[in-house]
């Protein structure tokens, strides 16, 4: 995969004439204003400290005062990641148990606002904040323009997009990360985000009350973490509602299992740490170069499809395992929007490899800790689900994309909505476009243009979303002319859903339809073997 590089300002400078200025206490920054669309952007907002030297592998910390005005008008840089995921066709952890400059200082985010002609905030709007997806080891807030979101909102929300640390940076595991530093960093960097937000949205024109996060793929698993954060007890509340679109679950082990303490100590050898009495303190002297190096190498060895760096139940902000926290209720957030996509695994599957071409080989591969009648069990499951690589395409789908949805919807059931975007080929991903219609990202597996260009369908679609960040109900509609019928909230009697189509004759098909029992099945499955998928 490769990131498209994005440099220099956001909008350009003949149009950005205001110059309005926010003091945020421990800076001053100005920002600029489009007189053309009057929205007002702050790019490149510092929101800690930039995570270097002795600060690696730890918790976000508060940023430095600095004295001057400091611009808000380009992109900052961008957190290290990778440019692919893993390309092995077999799991490594089974055998042996860009793009913007990348800097380690990627502690940014960006805030838009719906403004008068020199920038002055509308003021009280709710606030919509986005994560980027990108299994947790690439993406970044230069991607995504905030400007969608607010036209699609009919100016009626202020956009913030942040960054977090990615790969091994954000989330190297280990006992010894546990000793001497911190654990899911990564996360901890955008919960640092949101009590930015909290403290500072009032002076964009955000009200902190009214705050809704949302984020697709890993960004939308990053929300799911964050509803069961700190035992579902975050102090104060930080948002309101919550949207995931596509809610990417991987397996979350504990800190210090196998697999964990292996990746370190693999990181470890690769920076030439393995002798060194204190290896953290080796880390963190090391050039960041090798370890950006060790963090490509490690997750080009993953298998397909897969992430090698995401989330581990830490016992602190993360306490047990996540579907464990949702079928207990133990939940932050007052209401919820899920959307699927109807083929989510696809484009994660390698479908013409031998391991896709066997559901129970592929099983086996994809859970290193199965065991092979574990793998039987998903085998038998799925044989009556077409011909293969359909098969294997539906396990990744489901274990890791659509069953933590419905995990998710159960705990908000009764105050909840439940979507699924069905356009063909309906593929991962291919939802962004509809509502980041502006996205710049350079990957082949993911659509930047929609398929289906039709206004009214994207209207549709889209607003569902804004309608909800505004309201936390998608039927009090941003615009009342929208195609979409009433939405009936999701839950465990009913499961009915909003499924976002289109007819044969290429028509607008946007109705309710009901969850299908055999999935939810599936997925009960999923959840009885949460212990060894580790999610």
């Amino acid at each position: 995969m490769r990131l498209q590089k994005i440099l220099g300002p956001l909008i350009p400078l003949a149009t950005a004439m205001a110059t309005p200025i926010v003091d945020l206490g421990y800076a001053r920054y100005q920002g600029m204003v489009n007189t053309d669309t009057n929205v007002t952007t702050f790019l490149g907002i510092r929101y800690a400290a930039a995570p270097m030297n002795d600060l690696r592998f730890r918790a976000p910390t508060p940023p430095t005062p600095v004295t001057g005005l400091q611009q808000a008008t380009e992109q900052p840089a961008q957190c290290y990641q990778d440019s692919s995921a893993g390309t092995s066709p077999t799991n490594p952890l089974r055998q042996r148990q860009v793009s913007n400059v990348s800097s380690e200082d990627c502690l940014f985010l960006n805030v838009y606002y719906p403004s008068d002609a020199v920038g002055v905030p509308v003021g009280g709007l709710p606030t919509l904040i986005w994560i980027h997806g990108g299994g947790y080891f690439f993406g970044s807030s230069s991607q995504y323009r905030g400007t969608d979101l607010i036209a699609q909102s009919n100016r009626g929300v202020v956009v913030i997009i942040i960054q977090y640390r990615l790969g091994l940076f954000g989330f190297l595991g280990g006992s010894e990360v546990k000793k001497n530093g911190t654990l899911n960093a990564g996360l901890l960097d955008q919960e640092f985000a949101l009590r930015w937000v909290n403290k500072h949205i009032s002076k964009f024109g955000g009200d902190p009350s009214k705050v809704v996060v949302w984020g697709e793929s890993a960004g939308a698993g990053s929300v799911l973490q964050h509803i069961v954060a700190n035992g579902g007890q975050t102090k104060p509340q930080l948002f309101r509602g919550a949207i995931t679109s596509s809610t990417y679950l991987p397996s979350q082990y504990n800190y210090n299992d196998p697999i964990p303490e292996f990746l370190y100590n693999e990181v470890v050898a690769q920076a030439n740490c393995t002798n060194a009495t204190d290896s953290m303190a080796c880390l963190r002297a090391t050039d960041v170069q090798i370890l950006a190096t060790a963090n490509q190498n490690m997750s080009a060895s993953a298998f397909f499809g897969t992430a090698l760096w995401t989330p581990v139940i830490d016992g602190d902000f993360i306490r047990q395992r996540p579907t464990l926290s949702l079928a207990q209720g133990k939940v932050n957030g007052e209401a919820l929007l899920s959307v699927t996509n109807a083929f989510e695994g696809t484009i994660m599957v390698n479908q013409t490899a031998a391991t896709s071409s066997n559901a129970t080989q592929y099983a086996f591969e994809l859970f290193p800790q199965f065991s092979s009648a574990d793998a039987s069990r998903v085998g038998s499951l799925y044989a009556g689900l077409g011909a293969q690589p359909f098969q294997s395409n539906a396990i990744l789908g489901e274990s890791t994309l659509i069953c933590p949805t419905y995990f998710l919807l159960r705990a908000f059931a009764g105050r909840a909505f439940k979507g699924e975007f069905a356009i063909p080929p309906g593929l991962h991903g291919a939802d962004i476009a509809y509502y980041f219609p502006s996205i710049l990202i350079d990957v082949p597996q993911l659509l930047t243009q929609p398929l289906y260009n039709n206004t009214a369908f994207i209207n549709a679609f889209a607003q569902s979303f804004l309608s909800f960040a505004i309201s936390l109900d998608p039927n009090i509609k941003v615009d009342p002319q929208s195609l979409t019928p009433e939405w009936i909230k999701w839950d465990k009697g009913r499961r009915t859903e909003m499924v976002f189509n289109k007819t044969e004759t290429d028509t607008p098909h946007i109705a309710p339809a009901k969850t299908s029992e055999a999935l939810i099945e599936r997925c009960r499955f999923w959840e009885s073997v949460g212990g060894i998928t580790g999610q």
